[in-house]
């Protein structure tokens, strides 16, 4: 009995056929892995250039005067309307306005603050439309959910408790004399 069933162990062992199976099964995952890692960085990409180009046609508006007055919620508007692949916009862009100095040229030195989904109170934002020939910053943070969160993508870009991730554009300007 025990030698019968160890010529059938080892008659099984030596077989080849399904070898390819295993090889396939090995091989697949890692190419859709890298497959869908590189479709969401390309949607990533798309989403960050257009929210920059946004960003940088909304500020040109601004410094040529064509909207007046400076709010937070017009920017919000504009900005989301120069910007269709952020979905919803209105609620998830975070605009900060501030002056920079002149004397020393210091940058903000906190970090971008950006939409806390997981909270009902939001980070404060400093909103200054500034003076006559200063020189101005406006950040703009938007949070945006991967489209495959369990590949390498994105799971590095992990930004808030619910999995999205953050996507920062910054532009200078300066404001034009009055």
């Amino acid at each position: 009995m025990m030698r019968l069933f160890r010529s059938r162990l080892f008659r099984a062992l030596r077989r080849e056929d399904g070898t390819a199976s295993i090889e396939f099964v090995i091989f697949i995952p890692v190419v859709v892995m890298i497959f869908m890692a590189s479709v969401e960085s390309g949607f990533y990409m798309a989403k960050h250039v257009m929210m920059e180009r946004g960003l940088d046609m909304v500020m040109r508006d601004v410094r040529l005067g064509k909207i007046s007055p400076v709010s937070q919620t017009t920017l919000r508007t504009k900005i989301c309307e120069a910007t269709p692949f952020l979905s919803n916009c209105e609620n998830i862009l975070k605009i900060e306005l501030r002056p920079v100095s002149t004397a020393t040229f210091a940058l903000p030195s906190t970090s971008t603050p950006c939409v806390n989904r997981g909270s009902a109170v939001q980070p404060a934002v400093t909103f200054t439309p500034g003076g006559s020939n200063e020189i101005m910053i406006v950040r703009v943070c938007a949070i945006q959910d991967p489209m495959f969160p369990t590949t390498g993508v994105g799971l590095r870009l992990r930004a808030d408790a619910q999995g999205g991730y953050k996507m920062i554009a910054t532009s200078f300007f300066v404001n034009e004399p009055r």
